[in-house]
């Protein structure tokens, strides 16, 4: 099985998370480091569409400023492109397989895709 994570070195639910991944026999684990190499708007709304998600759900609000700017309350649209300008509004870890996408807060929440 192919799991593409989402990957942010510097947190830890990430770091957990592709422990689990790296862990376990038969995944092939492809790891984007969303800052650098963030996701295409079409590719995030897939992410999140696949996961069951609205966009805001997937909006990172601590240590950004996604409050202040009025995106917890705003449209799929506007998250979406406020997520493709600055990638630090992405949450993580998301992680993706054939079976599906899971926003893995917590980290446990990847075992439901694998």
């Amino acid at each position: 099985m192919k799991a593409t994570i989402w990957h942010n070195p510097n947190c830890g639910t990430s770091r957990n998370t592709l422990a689990i991944l790296e862990d376990r026999v038969g995944v092939d684990v492809q790891v984007i480091r969303y800052l650098e190499n963030p996701p295409s708007r079409e590719k995030l709304a897939q992410l999140y569409r696949h996961a069951g998600i609205a966009p805001r759900d997937g909006l990172r609000v601590r240590g950004t400023d996604a409050e202040e700017r009025g995106l917890t309350s705003a449209d799929d649209d506007a998250v979406l492109d406020a997520m493709v300008v600055n990638p630090a509004l992405i949450e993580r870890p998301l992680v993706e397989t054939d079976k599906g996408v899971r926003l893995c807060r917590p980290k446990e929440k990847v075992e439901e895709i694998l």
